[in-house]
């Protein structure tokens, strides 16, 4: 019934059989980044202690979460590098987009625990010295401004890795927050300033969770990736000479950096006999691999009339 399967391979992802994923390139930066959030974690414990902010209190949780988050960041680079199976062919690669989604559930349990605490202490304000705070604040800044450096460029190619970008610029903007509250206390001396950058931290952790966690549970689902435009892809395999309809035809992605296309091809038979399996298979390749960025491609070549025939197989 003139059939064909094959894998198109594009430069920008690892080779087909293999299971390297967008992430593990940044492997070494996200230790560091681990190393950064943990040193700054024990200050923050510290700073809270002995200045009783709320704003340091909060972010030190935060920043504990954030350590676990990249923790799992790591891990699942681990698992996703392992080599595929006949059981599991892809291997671990979606163990990335599952640690994406349990680094949302997170963020968004934090967000919550600071809001809370932070509405109890507009009700009940403390003093906070407002000079120790912002010394304190001021480590983050620094600190977690270099680890968002070191993960600028793996967060555009990674959800895993962004992931932990986020967590790590939501730590920066909640370190800023903490020296501005800070430096108001100092000025007016308003101690609610310091449950009002707590809200701020809150606010700030939940949008791009959100948003992250909409782009992980479409991964899960199979969804079609956003930059793909179905018609397009359509349009361009339909417009190659001798392709007469295309059926069963999908995108998904295995995991960031892993897009995975597959479809059905009715060729006429004589083009198909002129040119070739082959070449025909070549050249849908090279339609996708110039216009399209989809790292492995399967296509079933089809004479005309095998589709009504498989058809009436499966009734």
């Amino acid at each position: 019934m003139g059939a064909g399967h094959d894998h198109g391979h594009s430069h920008g992802g690892p080779p087909p059989g293999t299971t390297g994923t967008a992430a593990a390139a940044y492997k070494g930066r996200l230790r560091i980044a681990l190393g950064i959030t943990l040193t700054v974690l024990l200050a923050y414990i510290v700073g809270s202690a002995l200045t009783g902010s709320l704003a340091l209190f909060a972010e030190a949780g935060h920043m504990a979460t954030d350590a676990v988050g990249v923790s799992m960041a790591l891990l699942a680079i681990h698992f996703a590098n392992r080599p595929a199976s006949s059981r599991r062919t892809y291997g671990y690669a979606r163990a990335e987009i599952l640690a994406a989604l349990l680094n949302c559930l997170l963020l968004l349990g934090v967000g919550g625990f600071i809001l809370v605490e932070a509405i109890e202490r507009l009700a009940n304000p403390t003093e906070v010295p407002g000079g120790q705070t912002v010394a304190f604040g001021l480590v983050g800044v620094v600190a977690n401004g270099i680890s968002l450096a070191l993960l600028m460029r793996g967060q555009k190619e990674s959800l895993n890795v962004r992931g932990a970008f986020l967590e790590v610029l939501s730590d920066a903007l909640g370190s800023l927050a903490v020296v501005l509250s800070a430096l108001v206390i100092m000025a007016t001396g308003w101690t609610q300033a310091d449950p009002i950058a707590s809200l701020l931290i809150a606010v700030m952790i939940v949008p791009r969770t959100v948003k992250l966690l909409r782009e992980a549970l479409d991964v899960l689902l199979e969804a079609a990736p956003r930059h793909v435009d179905m018609d397009e892809i359509r349009s361009h395999i339909m417009a190659l000479p001798g392709v007469q309809d295309l059926h069963d035809l999908h995108v998904w992605t295995i995991t960031s950096g892993m897009p995975v296309l597959s479809a059905h091809v009715v060729v006429d038979h004589l083009a198909l006999d002129a040119t070739g399996h082959e070449k025909m298979l070549h050249d849908l390749q090279g339609c996708l691999g110039e216009h399209f960025d989809v790292e492995h491609c399967t296509f079933q070549l089809e004479p005309s009339g095998h589709a009504e025939h498989e058809a009436k197989l499966c009734h």
